[in-house]
């Protein structure tokens, strides 16, 4: 399957060469030390620093929570950390402009963004939850019970950023093992549904690509023709509350992310895309 995948751009360039140098530094240093390592167990390009949840940290505001999920070679997906950190800042950013809602930030006013295993227990602090390139995700049983647990209990989780058929039937697959599809299937997302009426009325769901292709090929459709029609489709409890976004054949994350990368990439695609995300996870807070 590795002809299907892309290769992000935002994995090239000098500034991540020098990131990950430097992080690279960082470890070594760590290690001389007898510190501990201060990056987490699943791997990611230039092993990206993470932010675990600690116990009792949870102080009743918002929280960016990004799940981190193995990746399977059988899926089409790079993994968890795709769009990370900036786009988990960016958003966060955006809702405590856009909204009410207490963010909670650090001592130096940074919005906090956590990285979250579906195994810890802190998942059950997160209203809202992010998995970014599902399509390559791979859940085990107990992950896989423990979503389930959450969801059913309130939570929320959207899933961004996975690209044509091969994507969507292995994360159909994952998502299968949390929730039945003979009880909980997938529906498509009207444009009138009530989750997209919460501050702004959105009127169509975006493609969203990533901002190299853009830049380079003026195209949205990453996959070609296999990933033509961005698709926004949910699964719901027996009330009807949506419990799983997923947003598929388009890159909310590259639109938050990339902001400030092209002035008109950001007119296109992250006005909109901060519109709906806010509706999301407003609509999340409170259903």
């Amino acid at each position: 399957m590795a002809g299907n995948r892309r290769t992000h751009d935002r994995r090239h360039g000098r500034a991540t060469l020098t990131l990950g140098l430097a992080i690279l530094a960082l470890v070594a240093l760590a290690a001389q030390s007898g510190a501990p390592n201060p990056f987490g167990q699943l791997g990611a390009p230039f092993r990206i620093p993470v932010y675990n949840a600690e116990p009792g940290s949870y102080n009743g505001g918002f929280r960016f929570c990004r799940i981190s999920f193995r990746t399977s070679r059988s899926g089409d997906g790079d993994g968890w950390y795709v769009d990370y950190p900036r786009a988990d800042e960016n958003l966060s950013i955006r809702l405590a402009e856009l909204t009410k809602t207490q963010v909670t930030n650090d001592v130096e006013g940074n919005p906090i963004h956590l990285i979250v295993r579906l195994t810890d227990r802190e998942l059950f602090d997160c209203p809202f939850a992010m998995m970014t390139e599902p399509g390559g995700a791979f859940l085990d049983d107990e992950e896989a019970k423990q979503l389930r647990n959450y969801l059913l209990k309130g939570g929320f989780l959207w899933v961004d950023d996975f690209w044509g058929s091969i994507a969507w039937e292995w994360w159909a697959g994952q998502i299968g093992k949390v929730l039945p599809p003979r009880d909980y299937p997938i529906k498509d997302i009207p444009v009138d549904h009530p989750m997209l009426r919460t501050l702004f009325e959105i009127k169509s769901v975006p493609q969203i690509p990533n901002v190299g292709l853009w830049l380079r090929a003026r195209a949205t459709s990453e996959r070609g023709r296999d990933s033509a029609e961005p698709h926004m489709r949910g699964i719901a409890d027996s009330t009807g509350r949506v419990m799983v976004l997923m947003t598929h054949n388009t890159d909310f994350g590259d639109a938050y992310e990339r902001e400030s990368l092209s002035p008109d990439y950001f007119h296109r695609f992250s006005v909109p895309g901060y519109a709906i995300a806010i509706d999301i996870l407003l609509y999340a807070m409170t259903h």
